[in-house]
């Protein structure tokens, strides 16, 4: 069975983004994310070993969640100027790495992942790339998520995490995750959930009532007391919060599918940005044996 890589295009930018500053070519364009990006995807090549990689991205709003919640992700700000700059050229270098590649208008690069777990779970072993909370959902026998190394402490490295380790780092199973984010609110996408709830009450409440369908019918029964009517009052934005964070997974046509590197095409753009290095390293990575 063929192991493959479904990478958060846009999550894994931003990290390459922050992890590697001050970096420019002789002209000063930015190449820090471009040598960020390379460097952790060969890691990742040489580390875990995947038959085939895809990469998807985000190109701007989802006016389908905007429009259930008009607030949604607007507490985050413009990207910087030099990750614009960088991206397109992101985005070019992974075709030439032979990645696979996907983007949509209206749809963010984690429903797009859905949709491709969903087109290929079963017939292969597929392992999610992304720091994002929201893609454990899509954990079960066979798809696994592969947690980048934290910001603040990357000794601690890659992680994986299958659905036994969804319930060791957030005390609920991956099929209930849609609904623990329902409750407890997700504060990056500016997603609220319920007042004063936070995750531990979250895991009680869904150990003791499978879902929110369930916690619902028995709000009256919940402790602490003083959440029985909130949880009833509120039961309308805990429906609504499920609905915007549930990811869409209807099968998307315009994806490029991964291709053998093309070295010349490597080689072309890393000289564009003067990343003389890194082209000798392509030399001895992609040569023949």
């Amino acid at each position: 069975m063929s192991k493959i890589f479904l990478c958060d295009g846009h999550n894994l930018a931003f990290r390459a983004f922050y992890g590697i500053r001050e970096l420019n070519r002789s002209d000063g364009f930015p190449t820090n994310m471009i040598h960020g990006w390379l460097r952790s995807f060969w890691r990742l090549e040489d580390d875990f070993k995947p038959d085939l990689i895809w990469v998807f991205f985000d190109l701007g709003g989802c006016p389908q969640r905007e429009e259930i919640l008009p607030e949604y992700k607007a507490n985050r700000g413009s990207p910087p100027e030099g990750f614009v700059e960088q991206l397109e050229w992101v985005k070019k270098l992974s075709l030439a790495l032979g990645y696979g590649t996907g983007e949509a208008e209206g749809r963010e690069a984690d429903d797009l992942i859905a949709a491709k777990a969903e087109e290929l779970k079963g017939s292969h072993e597929l392992v999610i790339v992304s720091a994002d909370k929201d893609l454990a959902q899509l954990i079960e026998p066979g798809v696994s998520q592969l947690l980048p190394p934290p910001t603040a402490n990357p000794r601690l490295g890659w992680r994986m995490l299958d659905d036994q380790g969804v319930t060791e780092k957030f005390g609920v199973k991956p099929n209930q995750i849609l609904d623990y984010l329902s409750i407890i609110g997700d504060q990056a996408d500016n997603i609220p959930g319920l007042t004063g709830v936070g995750p531990k009450t979250a895991v009680k409440w869904l150990q003791a009532w499978d879902n929110l369908e369930e916690l619902i019918t028995n709000a009256g029964r919940v402790t602490p007391k003083r959440f029985c009517s909130m949880i009833y009052e509120k039961r309308d934005l805990l429906i609504r919060n499920r609905e915007i964070i549930k990811l869409d997974a209807t099968k998307h046509e315009g994806d490029i599918n991964p291709s053998p590197p093309n070295i010349e095409k490597i080689c072309e753009i890393l000289e564009i940005m003067e990343m003389k290095k890194s082209i000798d390293e392509v030399k001895v990575r992609y040569s023949s044996p």
